[in-house]
């Protein structure tokens, strides 16, 4: 089984960023941007943005740290070093409460144009399109339980090898 250690403090910079990029952030399309990120910067650079666990949810992967952390669990501002979060959840709408920007500075270039595609993709749909975008195999395969990373990389001759690579390897890596 792949795992990865959960990037607290990308994870607080993205969702930072996200809800500077709009004003009124659906609590759904923020989750599954960091789901379309995660899941295309693996595919693309062996590893995640934020090697969150992923449990499949009814309407779709849910990142469960990131969850947590939107919601302001006292657990995430204590490993952040952080008293408040720069965003407020107001029922399943997210709003920027800070007049800071975001440090991008702990994501990659990688990392910043995979969130982005996620974000643009996710924003891009309305709630039952994103739904039905995020119900493919790996979601399928989780039968409402916790995702698995290797169903998250795509079929292809390389597969094997990398599903290999990254289980003697994701524990291991800085992200």
């Amino acid at each position: 089984m792949i795992r990865f250690r959960f990037a607290a403090q990308k994870a607080l910079s993205a969702i930072h960023w996200m809800v500077t990029q709009k004003h009124d952030l659906d609590l759904h399309a923020a989750l599954k941007s960091c789901y379309f990120g995660d899941k295309s910067h693996l595919n693309a650079h062996r590893r995640p943005i934020f090697g969150a666990t992923y449990r499949a949810m009814r309407f779709g992967p849910v990142p469960l740290e990131i969850y947590e952390m939107i919601k302001g669990e006292a657990l995430w501002k204590a490993e952040l070093g952080t008293e408040h979060f720069p965003w407020e959840l107001s029922g399943y709408h997210l709003r920027c409460v800070a007049n800071t920007e975001p440090d991008l500075g702990v994501l990659s270039e990688t990392d910043i144009e995979h969130l982005e595609r996620g974000f643009e993709i996710s924003c891009s749909m309305d709630f039952s399109e994103r739904t039905a975008a995020t119900h493919g195999p790996d979601w399928q395969r989780a039968n409402l339980g916790l995702m698995q990373y290797e169903d998250m990389i795509e079929d292809g001759p390389q597969k094997e090898a990398i599903v290999s690579y990254l289980e003697a390897n994701a524990k291991y890596m800085r992200l």
